[in-house]
């Protein structure tokens, strides 16, 4: 009962109450310590009242557990030296991440948390010391890998075709070469490397994503753009296809150029993941993703619609028609096609002078060059441009979240070995065997007597309001006869809130 009270304090808008309350129920809390304290008991959730007041975004529960948890080493003049408890914030030895929890919630409350003490130092830690540099290394080591994987492609097995032309349209001159003949030269056994490199990098790349789709779940593991969710599908993607080439070579089936060309784009596009590791970067891949997933989503249904209607219309229009003369609309996928072009203006509309073209062309391209280029285009250009608007106030705190996302899920994929606990235990110190983060505090006595020192001018600016609003009458007189004073600067101001002010500065000095 006491712990469902807890967690229910945790999540009460009233957070001075609850703090109170909070310690009130702790203070007949037998197990203060041990295994068996109230602050430890998940609810069903799996989450102890610390991590509820994190994915809840409670900024102050949180710092207020914060101060319960630190122990002050020592303090010499201005410094003062502390020792945060890491226990449930350090994600080396937690199942459910403190700082995975944070950044997979969608309340951007709770995004703010990673700016406080000690989650802000511990992140740093983390990041500078290995995320960082194994991250660098991880970018450069798969641009390596899709180098090796677009050679193979490049010089793919063909052959010269022997067969003849099917029509006058036919341009293929090369096949694609069977297994027994794909594998013969020196050339050869080189290609044969980089492709076995390439499957085996595939086959890492689907045993690593599996079990994280497994243990966070598929709809948070891919949705969440923070966690690269994007990205996750799009590497899944790059890795099927190249198994799926893999067993059309075995098998030698026709057609291996479509999941090639696939995983060709899509390796490539994955390359924009490393960027979230660049300041100057990361932010713009955040603002691609919201473009992409979300205006682009959306206004692709409307841009189907335009085309499928127009595009049939143009066929029927030119089905009567000699295709050698005016070919861009001879069947109805170059119709589809074609009018794509013609939506995003990569192609004028087709014209041939030297014939007479339909007089509904005309008409109907009239009406299409009006909603596509006129109104969609710009329709699309102002979505996006208020997308950029909304993203440009947060895409820093979403960056700063995509870093400790990062680096949560390299410390998961690393050996311990790779990627030692951060902080201090607490055996050195005498509190246990527990891991604490240090950190140096800097209190500055000049920056404590100018908040006093503002916060007399404040208090007296407020009494002077008040009294002036008991007497509006006298207040506009008291006002424009202050306005005249001042201008002849006189010694009538001694007794105004600025001159109580500095009779403070004087005395303190």
């Amino acid at each position: 009962i006491g712990n469902t009270v807890l967690h229910i304090l945790v999540l009460q808008p009233n957070k001075t109450f609850a703090c109170h309350m909070y310690s009130l129920i702790l203070s007949y809390d037998r197990n203060k310590e041990g295994p068996g304290s109230l602050e430890l008991i998940p609810n069903n959730e799996g989450l102890t009242p610390f991590k509820l007041a994190g994915v809840e975004g409670n900024t102050v529960m949180f710092q207020y557990l914060m101060q319960k948890r630190k122990h002050n080493l020592l303090s010499f003049g201005p410094l003062t030296t502390v020792l945060y408890d890491l226990t449930e914030i350090d994600s080396w030895a937690e199942d459910q991440s403190f700082l995975e929890l944070i950044v997979s919630t969608k309340k951007r409350e709770a995004r703010q948390i990673l700016d406080l003490t000690p989650v802000k130092e511990l992140v740093s830690l983390k990041w500078n010391m290995y995320g960082r540099p194994y991250f660098c290394f991880l970018a450069l080591f798969y641009i390596l890998y899709m180098v090796c994987f677009t050679m193979c492609c490049v010089y793919r097995p063909l052959k010269p075709r022997t067969g003849n032309k099917t029509s006058n349209r036919d341009n293929t001159i090369y096949v694609q070469k069977v297994l027994q003949e794909s594998y013969i030269t020196y050339e050869d056994e080189l290609r044969l490397v980089g492709e076995l490199i390439t499957v085996i990098g595939a086959v890492v790349i689907l045993v690593l994503e599996i079990p994280d789709i497994l243990r966070v779940g598929a709809a948070k593991y891919f949705g969440q753009t923070i966690l690269g969710g994007p990205f996750h599908i799009i590497v899944i993607t790059y890795a099927c296809m190249i198994l799926v080439t893999m067993v059309m070579r075995l098998t030698s089936t026709p057609g291996e150029v479509v999941p090639m060309s696939f995983a060709l784009v899509l390796g490539w596009c994955n390359v924009m993941y490393f960027a979230r590791g660049f300041q100057m970067l990361g932010p713009f891949t955040i603002m691609i993703q919201k473009m992409i997933f979300g205006d682009l989503m959306r206004f692709c249904w409307l841009m189907a619609v335009v085309i499928l209607g127009f595009a049939s219309a143009f066929y029927i229009i030119f089905q009567t028609e000699n295709p050698e003369n005016l070919g861009q609309f001879y069947n109805y996928p170059m119709s589809l096609f074609t009018t794509f072009e013609l939506f995003l203006t990569i192609i004028d509309g087709p014209a041939n002078y030297d014939v007479d073209l339909p007089f509904m062309y005309s008409v109907v391209y009239f009406a299409f060059a009006i909603i596509a280029t006129l109104l969609m285009l710009n329709l699309l250009i102002a979505m996006m441009g208020d997308t950029h608007w909304r993203v440009a106030h947060e895409r820093d705190e979403l960056w700063r979240a995509q870093v400790v996302a990062t680096t949560v899920m390299l410390e998961r994929k690393l050996p311990r070995c790779l990627w030692p606990r951060s902080g201090i235990c607490g055996l050195e110190y005498g509190l246990g065997d527990r891991w604490y983060l240090r950190v140096e505090d800097r209190v500055d006595p000049n920056k404590h007597k100018m908040m006093r020192y503002t916060e007399a001018f404040k208090a007296q600016d407020r009494d002077n309001y008040d009294k002036g609003l008991e007497n509006p009458e006298i207040n506009r007189n008291t006002l424009y006869k202050k306005e005249l004073s001042a201008l002849s600067l006189s010694r009538s101001t001694s007794r105004t809130s600025s001159h109580h002010g500095w009779e403070i500065l004087r005395r303190n000095t």
